[in-house]
């Protein structure tokens, strides 16, 4: 089960037991990957989302994996600092957002007065970046007390470790930019101390080379993501998780260069194209969105042939039980 942000938490990011039965619910996937989870205060974007950096979302946490794992599943935390994409009014903290470079992001975020334009962020400075690598060591700590069973770092999507792999986003000159190993550096530092904290084997990296949503630009797709992915191989994490975004020549590189589990999202592919990239070497694991959203016995379809339920966009963000923990299971003979 692929993360999905699905804004349902409380205003302090702790996690609900609607939260812990949604999860549950799904549970027969092989492996769930949460929502995107802030690391820190500053590492939220968006209304009503979790963190874990609190004992109060530690305890909120608990009672959503006790209850994946009860039901026989088994669930990695993601780890998510969204950057420059944010709004103070969406923070219990009302503070300006953070980002590698003093550049406003392109277009509007919702808000609970309604759509606002993104604020410029305030740049981090070097020992702050370095501050933000202890962050997601400590939230990863949190992840693994509060029962995960490890954690997924976020680095796609154009949220902040995306942002430091950006040209046009990234514009600092100090060692975490300019060239691509400079670019390179916070990623790799996040997750080696993510890694060091909690174990290779609990640690998972995902990355969308080419995405350009949130207004990320990237022009040297073909040098930054090859020289990155050399650099996390030695780390022997559990995970690549890989956003596809149609270069094929790219994925196969990744691929060749990627030493161990390869997890591969195909956003909007049918279920066979799916199962080809596994047949076909590309992937060893494929991960789903919205079919799991819509569909809580995913597996129990696909095994019985089942039709599978339509999701429903319009819920996906509107809070409550509606179109969250609602969606119909299928009746068996």
């Amino acid at each position: 089960m692929a993360p999905m942000t699905r804004d349902r938490s409380t205003p302090e990011g702790v996690p609900t037991a609607l939260n812990a039965e949604y999860y549950a619910q799904r549970a027969s996937t092989a492996l769930i990957v949460t929502e995107g989870t802030q690391p820190s205060a500053d590492g939220q974007g968006y209304l009503l989302t979790p963190g874990i950096h609190t004992p109060e979302q530690v305890a909120g946490w608990r009672k959503v994996t006790d209850a994946v794992h009860a039901a026989g599943g088994r669930i990695v935390i993601q780890l998510m600092h969204t950057g420059r994409i944010a709004h103070p009014g969406n923070t219990p903290h009302g503070r300006q957002p953070v980002a590698p470079s003093a550049v406003r992001p392109a277009g509007v975020m919702f808000t609970a007065s309604g759509p606002q334009e993104m604020p410029e962020p305030r740049a981090l400075s070097t020992d702050e970046v370095a501050a933000t690598v202890e962050d997601f060591r400590r939230a990863a700590a949190y992840a693994v007390e509060a029962g995960a069973d490890g954690v997924e770092i976020h680095g796609a999507n154009g949220y902040l470790v995306h942002q430091f792999l950006s040209g046009n986003a990234n514009r600092r000159t100090d060692r975490y930019g300019g060239s691509v190993a400079h670019r390179i550096r916070f990623a790799v530092e996040v997750a080696a101390a993510v890694a060091d904290e909690i174990g290779a084997g609990r640690t998972g990296i995902r990355l969308s080379p080419g995405n350009p949503y949130n207004d990320i630009r990237e022009d040297d797709v073909h040098d930054t993501y090859p020289a990155l992915v050399r650099a996390l191989a030695p780390l022997d994490l559990a995970y690549l998780h890989l956003i596809h975004a149609g270069d094929e020549q790219l994925l196969g590189t990744l691929r060749s260069l990627w030493p161990g589990t390869l997890v591969l999202n195909r956003p909007g592919a049918d279920l066979a194209a799916r199962a080809r990239d596994i047949a076909e070497g590309r992937a060893d694991v494929v991960t789903v969105g919205t079919m799991a959203l819509a569909n809580p016995d995913l597996v129990d379809r696909i095994r019985s042939g089942a039709p599978l339920n339509t999701p429903d966009p319009a819920t996906f963000y509107t809070g409550g039980a509606s179109g969250y923990t609602d969606y119909p299971v299928r009746r068996r003979p």
